[in-house]
């Protein structure tokens, strides 16, 4: 059992898949404030939950004193992350590298503080394009080449599943592991990082960079990886019909982040509390062992505490209240999400199911035909039994249409 208040707390959470040597991490814990790190690609301009787990990593590290690093993959978003895929990733430009990552940047303030707000213990912000683009390649042959086997990285399971399966791996992607045993290294050396957390995933690029750094610098280091998270149906975490759940307000709606926490299994409400809330994990597990209508209120306050994490207490607290007026009074009046219409298309009539296509819920004519048929689907809180009942300006209430899949799922449409 840990003694250091992070790793103490982080089992509790369910936090620890593995660790490379626990006893003596908890020892450098407990000897003063250490520095660790994890990675973040910039394949998009915001994080999303499925990468919520790394981030309450470092959340909870930093609320321990230690300091985090977040690392932007500038440099290896160049060649892309194969550990796996399918198939190889789509190359980005640099243009959009950065772009990604002032967007990421955004994401991570919503989580963790940066030394620009408490130089003391603030996490730093840092791009591996500072020192991978400027490396020579023969050089980094000679330097760090020579510690690697090529038999070895071939075991990675992230390898091997890939070549398996016959998808190919190309010698571009295959040096990934490389230049990340090398952004450890260099962590090490610049700031002083000793440990780096990441999904499970990472295991075998995070073992990699301890060994360089033992071989080359005779450093003692350490990896930590949280466990792959999935919903107790087997979903991945932080998928939905309609795509990620992103984190940034600008991509996605406070309502609907705490809509997406309201929506958890029943099964997994006590996990990601542990896991996604900064409630004591006591509580936690208390009301993950409610049970009939009462694990709703659970769900209601997952949904409540993981949003204020995020968006702030205020607007997890009008989302809470606007899912309050929406479910339990009816009110079409309530801050739901706005989805602009073009006024043309609904004055010369619109199908159901394309109403239905036009809020987004449903992502084809066929998937809106299927829910209406089924009986799901809502306009104007009225049951819709006929796929093409067309639906005119005259419908429209307060100046919008409100359509609802389900109970849980509602949108605005607003001609303009």
């Amino acid at each position: 059992m840990p003694k250091s208040p992070f790793l103490l707390e982080a089992q509790a959470r369910g936090l620890i898949f593995q660790c490379t040597d626990l006893d003596a991490l908890d020892e450098a814990m407990l000897a003063g404030p250490i520095t660790a790190y994890v990675g973040f690609d910039p394949t998009a301009d915001s994080l999303h939950v499925g990468n919520a787990l790394s981030i309450m990593a470092l959340r909870l590290l930093q609320k321990h004193g230690h300091r985090p690093i977040a690392l932007m993959g500038g440099g290896t978003a160049k060649i892309g992350d194969p550990s796996f895929r399918d198939e190889a990733r789509s190359l980005i430009t640099n243009e959009t590298i950065a772009h990604n990552i002032a967007g990421i940047e955004k994401s991570l303030r919503q989580f963790i503080t940066f030394s620009d707000e408490d130089p003391s213990s603030g996490a730093i912000l840092a791009n591996n394009a500072d020192w991978l683009d400027k490396l020579s390649y023969i050089n980094l042959l000679q330097d760090v080449g020579v510690h690697f086997s090529v038999s070895r990285m071939l075991g990675f399971d992230s390898v091997r599943q890939r070549l398996e399966r016959e998808q190919g791996l190309t010698f571009l992607e295959f040096n990934y592991s490389i230049l990340q045993s090398y952004d450890f290294r260099e962590l090490n050396r610049r700031h002083g990082a000793v440990l780096q957390m990441g999904g499970s995933d990472q295991w075998g690029n995070i073992v990699s960079g301890i060994d360089l750094t033992r071989r080359t610098d005779g450093k003692q280091i350490f990896g930590l990886t949280t466990p792959l998270v999935t919903t107790s149906s087997g979903a991945k975490m932080g998928k939905s019909a309609k795509g990620a759940t992103w984190v940034r307000p600008e991509k996605l709606p406070a309502f609907e982040y705490w809509q997406f926490w309201r929506n958890t299994e029943d099964a997994d409400v006590g996990r990601f509390l542990k896991f996604f809330t900064d409630l004591p994990v006591e509580e936690c597990e208390r009301l993950g062992a409610l049970e009939g209508s009462e694990i709703n209120e659970a769900k209601k306050i997952l949904a409540t505490e993981a949003t204020a994490i995020c968006h702030g207490r205020a607007a997890a607290e009008e989302a809470a209240e606007t899912a309050r007026r929406v479910f339990e009074q009816g009110s079409t009046q309530a801050a739901l999400p706005e989805i602009d219409l073009p006024a043309n298309l609904i004055a010369e009539g619109l199908p159901a199911f394309r109403v239905f296509q036009e809020a987004g819920l449903a992502a084809s004519g066929g998937e809106a035909r299927r829910l209406i048929r089924g009986g799901g689907g809502r306009i104007n809180d009225v049951v819709v039994s006929d796929e093409n009942q067309t639906f005119t300006l005259d419908d429209l209430r307060d100046g919008v249409l409100k359509v609802s899949s389900g109970k849980k799922k509602h949108i605005l449409l607003r001609p303009v």
